[in-house]
């Protein structure tokens, strides 16, 4: 059923959000960068997805460096909601702005619905976490951020992530995790730590549900969902890989489109006409539009709902 049918009565993202987590499960959430690759993931089996705000910035043409606005980025999400049907975690960036800011980012996001949103603690403009050369605001205005969050969302988890490790060491961003638990954070993301025994100490230290960040040709070692669950992390995040091949794949295509004149020997790699409209319901589409064409909607409706 397509999401226009839905009815507005399930169960909320976050709920199920926190079920997944209860559950005991690792938790593996690739990151997706339209709706057509979240219903993919969807169509794979994936139970959570991942807005990046670095994949959504590159899809924009732009770095990331907090450059897309709320209102975009509310946009992109409802969409991506729609029609993958599953909880997203979303990256919200520093959370467009102060504490004050962020108790408007919360209710938009959730009101476009978003499962979890993530709230780091980087200066504007920010960098990707695996890049040197950040900075970070005081302990004290982070857990500002993330209590004005923790108050102003109705079923929404919080997701705290804390840069600091690369400019302050390991305690300093202990400590922060510590801190957003106790001020209503949810969930800890410790950026960019170094090693397995890094993981493994900041996840002794603070404990709880726990999200690990691996991301490709960053600092961190890579280590596999059951590894990190090991460790002590119930959430794993790939937020660019789907990206990073889509983009290759579509360069290495044009560029033997451009070199040959022919997209004949890519055949074989390409998802066909058929397959695209079964992965976006198009026979379903077309279905309710014969129905209202013919004046039966109602009964149509009926039969769906019942």
């Amino acid at each position: 059923m397509t999401w226009m049918l839905k009815s507005a009565s399930e169960q909320s993202h976050a709920v199920r959000l926190r079920e997944l987590l209860d559950s005991g499960e690792p938790l593996s959430v690739p990151g997706v960068f339209n709706p057509m690759t979240a219903m993919i993931a969807r169509k794979v089996g994936f139970d959570a997805l991942y807005f990046s705000g670095a994949a959504f910035s590159a899809s924009l043409g732009i770095p990331d460096i907090g450059l897309f606005t709320l209102a975009e980025l509310t946009d992109a999400v409802r969409w991506m909601v729609r029609a993958s049907g599953l909880p997203f975690i979303v990256d919200a960036d520093t959370g467009f702005g102060e504490a004050i800011n962020v108790i408007r980012t919360v209710k938009e996001l959730e009101e476009a619905g978003a499962a979890a949103i993530q709230i780091e603690d980087q200066v504007l403009p920010k960098r990707c976490g695996h890049l040197d050369g950040k900075t970070v605001v005081s302990t004290d205005a982070f857990v500002e951020k993330i209590a004005a969050a923790a108050r102003a969302r109705k079923d929404m988890l919080i997701i705290a992530r804390t840069d600091v490790r690369a400019i302050e060491g390991m305690e300093a961003a202990i400590e922060r995790g510590r801190l957003c638990k106790e001020a209503g954070a949810d969930i800890i993301f410790p950026e960019a730590m170094q090693s397995l025994d890094e993981f493994r100490m900041y996840a002794d230290a603070v404990g709880g549900d726990l999200l690990a960040n691996m991301t490709e040709f960053g600092k961190s070692p890579y280590l596999s969902v059951d590894e990190f669950a090991a460790l002590g992390y119930n959430i794993v995040i790939f937020p660019v890989s789907t990206l990073r091949a889509a983009a290759k794949t579509t360069e290495d295509l044009l560029t033997d489109l451009k070199r040959t004149g022919t997209q004949v020997e890519w055949l074989p790699k390409m998802q066909t006409r058929a397959e695209l409209y079964e992965l976006i319901q198009y026979d379903a589409y077309a279905e309710v539009d014969s129905a209202l064409a013919l004046g039966s909607n109602r009964a149509y409706m009926e039969r769906l709902e019942g």
